[in-house]
Parts: C-alpha cells; structure tokens; sequence
C-alpha cells in the first residue's frame, strides 16, 4: 500500500470527488451537463462523452489534491487516459489526488426493503488490474429504502463480505450502504444502519481498515461513533439528492464526516461552458464542499 496515500487519507483536508457513473447513471449526468440522449446512439458514444466530461473536470486547474483528497473512478475510465496517461495513475502522478475504483456492479433487484450489489464474479481480476493502474481503493454501492432489520443486515453482511476480499489483496475498500434520501423512514433506517455497522466493524482484524460512505444523517451527529472507530479509516458522505448547498449544509452539522459528491459536485457545469466559465463554476463548488468538510 502506498503510505503516501494512506497519510493523505487518513488525515489530509479536503474531500472525495465522485466520478463514477455508470451506465445506468450516465444518461442524467450528461443531461445535467448540457449533452441530450439524441447527442449518441449507442453505449460507446455516450461512454466517450462522459469521458470528456470527466477528463475536462479532472485537467481543469482548480482540480487538485489541495482541496481533494480522493477521486473515485467508473471501471472505463481508469482503462483510458488523461493528459497522455491512465486515468489513475494522472490522478494521482500529477494532480496528488487518491485514486478509487466502483468495483460494483449494479443493485439487485428489492428484498425486505433494501437493494444489495449484484454478485461480482470477476472481483479477483477487477483488482489485479486496479492494482496495476495504482488504485488506493474501491468503492461499492447498496441501497436501503425501509427500516427492515433483515434487509439492512443483508446489505451490511454483503458488503465486509466483499470488503474481506478486498483487503486481503491490499486496497481499502470504501463502503456504501446507502440510505434513500426519499425513504418515508430514513432516520429510524439510519440508526438501524449504524448499529448493525458498529457490529460488523467490531468484527475485523485489528489491521484491517476500511471507509464508509453513507447518506448525510437525519439527526446531526449520529456518524461520529462511526468516526471514532478504530478500523475506520474515514467517513465520507454521499449528497444523495440533495443540492449542493442542502449537502454542504447537513455535511458541516457532521463532524469528522467529509463530502464524496457526485452530482452535487458537478452541479451547474455544462459542456457549452467557456473553459474560463467552466473553471470558475468549478472551483467555486469545490471551494464550498472543502469548506463543508472542514466541519
């Protein structure tokens, strides 16, 4: 593991930049960019359009490790390159920012309220290949819509399962068990989450360190026992809907919590953006969830 990017994880100011949509998600982020579905006709069109999209963000010169930690990465992206090199190895080799992979693969279909990750046949062979790229870490995702004891255990279970994997080859795996930010019983899913959390991290060797990445809660503090624990390595927040400035708002009533955004990071950007438009848009967005973070 490179122990200059455990450091810089572990302790550096700043937060994660989420750059990791998939196919399912694609469309609305090109959308929300300025770019329609009439603008490809086929799945490589639009991968190469979010690939600009992404190598325009991550070249932009407000884009660094001053003020972001980490950025997570979609599988076909780390196989392509920015700026004459891969993706992650850019990252990192030029813009001092940790580079993570998505390693899932989609949710499976609803069970007792929650969506666990659909099965990850070829993990073994995702890693060795993020390992060769200089990946830090992964990411993997899960959704629980209903405060259902059973269906909230199954994600966490799934999820260290994965995460056991993961660790055993030398990457920290960040995970996701996120809570629908529309759930008619976010707060009481949330304290269930977190228990059932608590018990899971207990549960892992005393070297073993992972990063969570969950919903910004409803009740302001309830991550910080999560925080504190011994085999957290960091808690960041998804912004899960929410709009940048709601996100900020709840992330900065969280301490110890930093931002991995998404959408909330890329609101207002657009591909008919001047460079000097584009640039000015993004910094001022990551100027605020920096400022976010430091709570």
């Amino acid at each position: 593991m490179n122990t200059e990017q455990l450091d810089k994880i572990k302790s550096g100011k700043g937060f994660i930049a989420a750059l990791d949509q998939s196919g399912g998600s694609t469309p609305k982020a090109l959308k929300l960019f300025g770019i329609p579905e009439t603008a490809y006709s086929n799945e490589d069109e639009m991968f190469d359009l979010i690939h600009e999209m992404r190598a325009r963000i991550m070249t932009s010169p407000v884009f660094t490790g001053d003020r972001i930690l980490g950025a997570i990465l979609f599988d076909k992206t780390m196989e392509r390159e920015i700026g004459g090199k891969g993706a992650a190895e850019y990252l990192w080799e030029e813009k001092n920012i940790v580079p993570f992979l998505k390693v899932d693969k989609g949710l499976a279909e609803p069970a007792d309220g929650s969506r666990t990750m659909k099965p990850l046949p070829d993990l073994d062979e995702v890693l060795a290949r993020a390992k060769t790229h200089g990946v830090f870490g992964t990411k993997m995702r899960s959704v629980i819509r209903l405060a259902d004891k059973t269906g909230v255990k199954a994600v966490v279970d799934q999820q260290f399962e994965v995460a056991r994997q993961i660790l055993d080859v030398d990457l920290v795996p960040i995970i996701e068990p996120e809570v629908d930010v529309f759930s008619p019983e976010k707060a009481v899913a949330e304290v269930m989450l977190k228990a059932e959390l608590l018990a899971a991290l207990d549960q892992l060797n005393p070297e073993q360190r992972v990063m969570l990445k969950l919903s910004l809660p409803e009740l302001a503090g309830l991550l910080t026992d999560l925080v504190q624990h011994p085999n957290v390595l960091r808690v960041v927040a998804l912004s899960g809907g929410f709009t940048r400035e709601k996100a900020n708002d709840r992330l900065a009533r969280n301490p110890g919590v930093v931002a991995s955004f998404s959408r909330a990071l890329t609101e207002g950007l657009t591909a008919q953006q001047s460079q000097e438009e584009f640039d000015a848009t993004l910094d001022a967005s990551i100027a605020s969830i920096y400022e976010a973070s430091l709570a």
